[in-house]
């Protein structure tokens, strides 16, 4: 039965029985991980608050052949967002945010960049309603990128032709973007230029400095927000509650 120890975020824990809890992990080196955590709800639980949702902890833990669910031997607290997570707002974007990298990942496949983008986003410092929506979006989109499902929007899949900085486009039943020459009247969704330049900053910034320091325009958040909503819904094929609330923004 071998041992492992891993760098991990927590992403979701719940009871099993009076005294375990099943852990849900995303580690750095073995991607997502489903362990029983024995003992974990008892008050002197060796485990601490190590489990709580979104802390990052050194975790260590046996996997047996052909089980589902590892046994998790002991967690060490690297760094906590318990402050975080007891706010409403917060709580909501990043469960929003786990189930979603639950949903993409399949067990035991590692992927450093997106476990590294996560962190980021738990470290952003975003904790009023704009920063979280755009943390909310940030992570999104990147997911669908690493994923191998964001389209091109640089250029008009029609045509091929590189767009101008302030050109608007059409957004086609594939997801991609063809110019106003392309376009039919009347099909498609007008995407501004300031979607798009949202959209490409994503990719630029880190997630701090998207969500805290630039503070994206709402409106057009709001709007990458939606596409990118019906996009995941496309990929992952089921309907989801929505992330966010941008009537709060």
């Amino acid at each position: 039965m071998p041992l492992f120890r891993s760098e991990s975020i927590i992403l979701r824990s719940y009871s099993l029985s009076e005294a375990d809890k099943i852990v849900v992990l995303f580690t750095r080196d073995r991607g997502i991980v489903r362990g029983v955590a024995k003992g974990a709800k008892r008050l002197k639980s060796r485990f601490g608050s190590s489990l709580e949702p979104f802390s990052v902890a050194n975790v260590e833990y046996f996997e047996k052949e052909h089980s589902e669910l590892a046994t998790i031997r002991s967690a060490e607290i690297e760094r906590s967002h318990f402050l975080e997570a007891a706010v409403p707002d917060h709580l909501a974007v990043f469960s929003n945010i786990a189930e979603l990298l639950i949903a993409f990942s399949p067990p035991h496949d590692p992927n450093e960049m997106l476990y590294r983008m996560l962190k980021a986003c738990l470290a952003s410092g975003a904790d009023s309603p704009g920063s979280l929506a755009a943390v909310s979006v940030y992570f999104k989109l990147w997911l669908l990128r690493l994923g191998g499902y964001l389209p091109d929007w640089s250029k008009c899949h029609a045509c091929g032709r590189e767009f101008a900085t302030n050109e608007p486009a059409n957004l086609t039943g594939g997801w991609h973007l063809i110019c106003t020459t392309c376009s039919r009247p009347g099909v498609g969704l007008r995407v501004e230029p300031k979607v798009r330049e949202t959209f490409f900053s994503i990719q630029k910034l880190p997630p701090a400095e998207f969500a805290v320091a630039k503070r994206p325009d709402a409106g057009s958040l709001a709007e990458l927000s939606a596409i990118l909503e019906r996009l995941v819904t496309s990929v992952l094929g089921i309907e989801r509650a929505p992330a966010y609330s941008y009537e709060k923004s």
